[in-house]
């Protein structure tokens, strides 16, 4: 049998509304993302942000 297993103890992902209820965690606002990115020297910015709010680690923009 092939295959990984997991343990009782392996990290699940949070609900969004656990999520947004913890105080200075994600999601970060989009402005931050990218003024962040932009002092790393990343070129992709935007991509980047684009694809954290996707994964819900940025709020949308305008949000």
């Amino acid at each position: 049998m092939s295959g990984v297993m997991f343990s009782g103890a392996t990290v699940q992902a949070a609900p969004a509304d656990q999520t947004q209820a913890r105080a200075g965690g994600p999601p970060f606002p989009y402005s931050d993302c990218i003024k962040e990115a932009k002092r790393q020297g990343k070129k992709d910015a935007v991509s980047r942000c684009d694809n954290l709010v996707a994964k819900g680690w940025v709020k949308k923009p305008g949000t």
